[in-house]
């Protein structure tokens, strides 16, 4: 396996990661939860994703309704500790996980609780990634930068990143990042295939500017 640093880390990524979005549902839509892959098949993408040398798997709290994170933290407990150890493991937040309106966003408030129900289910003490998942354009990028930053000084986070975002919107939250002094994104999941080449224009320029490291994921697997 071909091993790639990320953007301006020291973190050493597998070229390929396994996206878990599939395990107990389809992505984060509610009318596809307990489908996709079952525990029993996602316990053997696991097994075969790490004996090939993959050390990232990429999953969200929103995930088959957290079957995702779930599974995942099944097989971490049945491997035990020096698998952990190898693994980089990357949630996500932003998408609703129930039906209230404070369920979703990136407020303080939702990161702050989300990033604790994602450890509970991973059976970890730490992510080593974290993301918002989209933007939110109901909470000011100021309070989620801060709250990110509040999540890596607490030790529950290690790097932090962003899914699904605009190169003028990374290009701000770099800025206020950097004008207060907060843990910056590192790492950018957006879509990128032979269908959609948009990030050739502005991101991996900007990306390429700044340090941020970029992985890709297929228009048609969802991100």
């Amino acid at each position: 396996m071909d091993y790639r640093r990320l953007g301006s880390t020291g973190l050493r990524i597998s070229r390929l990661g396994l996206g878990c979005g599939n395990f107990g549902g389809t992505g984060s839509a509610p009318a596809f939860f307990g489908m996709g892959e079952t525990e029993a098949q996602a316990f053997d993408l696991m097994d075969r994703a790490f004996d090939a040398g993959i050390n990232l798997f990429d999953t969200a709290n929103a995930y088959g309704g957290g079957r995702s994170e779930t599974y995942i933290g099944r097989w971490l407990k049945a491997k035990g500790p020096a698998v952990r150890q190898q693994l980089l493991l990357s949630s996500k937040v932003f998408n609703p996980i129930g039906p209230g309106p404070n369920d979703r966003g990136l407020s303080r408030r939702h990161i702050l609780q989300q990033v604790d129900a994602s450890l509970a289910r991973l059976q970890t003490d730490r992510l080593d990634m974290y993301l918002i998942h989209e933007p939110d354009p109901d909470t000011p990028l100021d309070e989620t930068l801060q709250a990110l930053d509040d999540v890596v000084r607490m030790g529950k986070v290690i790097y932090v990143g962003a899914s699904n975002i605009e190169a003028w919107r990374l290009a701000r939250a770099l800025w206020i990042s950097d004008k207060r002094h907060l843990r910056n994104f590192v790492w950018v999941q957006n879509s990128f295939s032979l269908l959609d080449r948009s990030a050739e224009r502005e991101m991996f320029p900007l990306c390429a500017d700044q340090g941020v490291g970029f992985t890709a994921f297929s228009p048609l697997a969802g991100g």
